[in-house]
């Protein structure tokens, strides 16, 4: 049977195709003719994720994501299915990344959970989540920045016009001479700390023969007898209060000078006539004193 030009050229064209398909899915790093197990995740946001990105564990390259799809049934969730190498087993409680690098690559990172020996069965779903790495940080600080641009123009605006004032030439002036004047308050501060220094043994020893004076004098007070010497002065106060209480009393001459009012009475009137006797005879001593030479008695006056 001889093949026309034409369906040799189609034959061609369909052979041509096919390896290009399946070579486009080598080079994406699809399996070919083999039936691998599908496992799915679910996400918010995949963050540009596309089939065929490269899923790594721990950095190691152990499978590609298959096919993406849009859940618009459930919370608007991204399911993405992916296919592992047949020895990667994923215990239960794991959980799936997806990374932006600064470059604008994504790729997925599925994290192992290593406390669990249970193993999820193919067809199964885990839990994803988004990394945007830098770049992502950066854009979340974007807005806030732009609310603060207004205000850093508005302290720049002030600054500037702060800045313009001719005081503050003046200012910088004054500063320069304060800086000067600590500088020499310094220098004597310094000079006075080296005259004290100096002086600081001689304080010390000073101190050490003040310590040692004390040290023997609080020797001295222990070396006292406390209890001989208090009961001296008890025996004291006990005689000083024998002695108040007879001069309170009317026994004694004291006693009865203190307490007998006749007696002081009688006192004062002798003290008072003894005073105008000795008056008197200041006065006229010849009526007391009878004196003569030739025994010739005066008269008296």
């Amino acid at each position: 049977m001889k093949i026309s030009k034409e369906l040799r050229v189609a034959l061609v064209a369909i052979a041509g195709i096919v390896i290009l398909y399946f070579g486009m899915n080598f080079l994406k790093g699809m399996a070919l003719f083999t039936d691998d197990e599908v496992y799915y995740i679910k996400f918010k946001n995949i963050s540009g994720l596309s089939s065929s990105s490269p899923i790594f564990s721990n950095g190691f390259h152990v499978g590609v994501v298959k096919e993406i799809q849009y859940d618009f049934e459930n919370n608007n969730e991204i399911i993405v299915a992916f296919r592992v190498d047949d020895d990667l087993r994923i215990p239960v409680g794991s959980t799936a990344e997806i990374v932006s690098d600064v470059m604008g690559n994504v790729k997925m990172h599925l994290k192992l959970n290593k406390l669990s020996k249970a193993i999820i069965n193919p067809g199964d779903t885990i839990l994803g989540s988004t990394d945007t790495g830098i770049m992502g940080k950066v854009s979340e600080v974007i807005p806030t920045l732009q609310n603060m641009l207004p205000k850093l123009d508005s302290i720049l605006i002030n600054i500037n016009t702060i800045l313009a004032d001719p005081s503050i030439g003046k200012s910088m002036n004054n500063v320069q001479q304060i800086t000067k004047d600590l500088t020499t308050s310094t220098r004597e501060l310094n000079t006075l700390m080296a005259g004290l220094n100096k002086n600081v043994p001689n304080l010390m020893n000073k101190a050490n023969n003040v310590m040692d004076n004390t040290t023997k004098v609080t020797e001295n007070l222990a070396s006292v007898d406390i209890d001989a010497t208090m009961d001296k002065v008890n025996q004291t106060l006990a005689n000083v209060q024998t002695l108040t209480q007879t001069l309170n009393s009317k026994q004694g001459t004291l006693g009865l000078l203190m307490n007998d009012p006749s007696l002081y009475n009688k006192l004062t009137k002798t003290v008072q006539s003894a005073d105008t006797l000795l008056n008197n005879l200041r006065e006229h001593p010849k009526r007391y004193v009878h004196f003569s030479i030739f025994g010739k008695k005066e008269k008296s006056e």
